[in-house]
């Protein structure tokens, strides 16, 4: 009987599937049918600095101008922010409760501000580890800011409150993404999950208004993810989560041939059902029977650049009909 239990971020896992952060990972109930069906650990559903600040903004102007002087701004700010945070934290205790696999909480960081201090909060309500999903996207040309550096400061920061293992998730949208990647993986950072899926935006041709695009994956973003995780997989010293177009068996075996300690998987469930985890699981397990693995160490980054003669695949963007003919 072959083993696919593998190790991310010093926690054991049965397999390599991870449920990532979605309304999928917002309820016990929710979690607790996920274990059932498979999964080996969730990631809760991010809470966002933006939206809290949001919710605050929201609060404070249902109230009148009688009482919106400082001393009453700042107790309602405090009392809106902490409530939300209150309720995150409901939710590690009662998932940590309702499964026996591990229970990763994320947070969606902006800035320093309160995160560190949430974050020890976060580990004291039990957490398994904590995932910061940092993301920015550099859409002004003339700004100048130093985003990796921020985003350093964050890890450090946030990796010198707690002692649970902390892992980064990333969006590709990075200018030089391998230096990065090297940079990350060199701070106190256990794992790195590529890819963060990132909001499409659509256009309302008839109302000429921007909309909410598609808000899924599709298996066609797996290149990407393979390309990246294979890449990494060679230079970064910490381990690798593949997620963003892990639709299925084939697409988790392709992720750890490429280098991958566990995939993160969301938008197949949602597309499909919960029954695609243990599919996917299935589809491994013969897969490695009929190859004679026992296990996945025996394969895990069998084909991550650095063991690879044919990088031009990893390496070039353009197509060439030489690499389409050539084996």
């Amino acid at each position: 009987m072959v083993d696919i239990s593998t190790n991310v971020m010093g926690l054991k896992l049965k397999n390599p599937i991870i449920i990532g952060s979605s309304d999928l990972t917002n309820s016990s109930e929710s979690i607790r049918r996920l274990a059932e069906k498979g999964a080996a650990a969730v990631v809760l559903k991010s809470v966002f600095e933006e939206q809290i600040i949001m919710s605050v903004s929201k609060s404070l102007s249902s109230y009148s101008p009688f009482h919106s002087h400082t001393e009453t701004n700042d107790y309602l700010k405090y009392f809106e922010k902490q409530h939300i945070l209150d309720n995150y934290l409901d939710l590690i205790r009662s998932a940590k409760e309702s499964v026996e696999i591990p229970v990763i909480a994320s947070v969606n960081c902006m800035s320093l501000a309160d995160w560190t201090n949430f974050s020890r909060d976060i580990e004291g309500a039990g957490a398994d580890a904590i995932e910061l999903n940092i993301m920015f996207l550099e859409t002004d040309p003339l700004s100048e800011k130093d985003l990796s550096r921020e985003t350093i400061e964050i890890i450090r920061a946030v990796s010198s409150k707690i002692s649970i293992p902390l892992a980064l998730k990333i969006s590709y949208y990075s200018e030089n993404l391998a230096n990065k990647i090297s940079k990350y993986s060199q701070l106190s950072i256990a794992a790195l999950t590529l890819f963060n899926k990132t909001l499409n935006p659509d256009i309302d041709i008839k109302d000429e208004k921007i909309v909410v695009g598609y808000p899924f994956s599709n298996k066609a973003e797996l290149s990407n993810t393979l390309r990246w995780t294979a890449i990494a997989a060679g230079f970064a010293e910490c381990d690798i989560i593949s997620s963003t177009g892990i639709h299925n068996g084939e697409a988790l075996v392709k992720s750890i041939l490429a280098g991958a300690n566990a995939v993160q998987m969301v938008s197949s469930i949602h597309v499909n059902s919960m029954e695609i985890i243990q599919n996917s699981l299935d589809f491994l397990t013969q897969w490695m029977n009929k190859k004679n693995y026992h296990n996945l160490q025996d394969f895990r980054g069998k084909l991550k650049k650095s063991n690879n003669n044919r990088t031009s695949f990893y390496e070039r963007i353009q197509y060439m009909e030489y690499l389409k003919t050539k084996s």
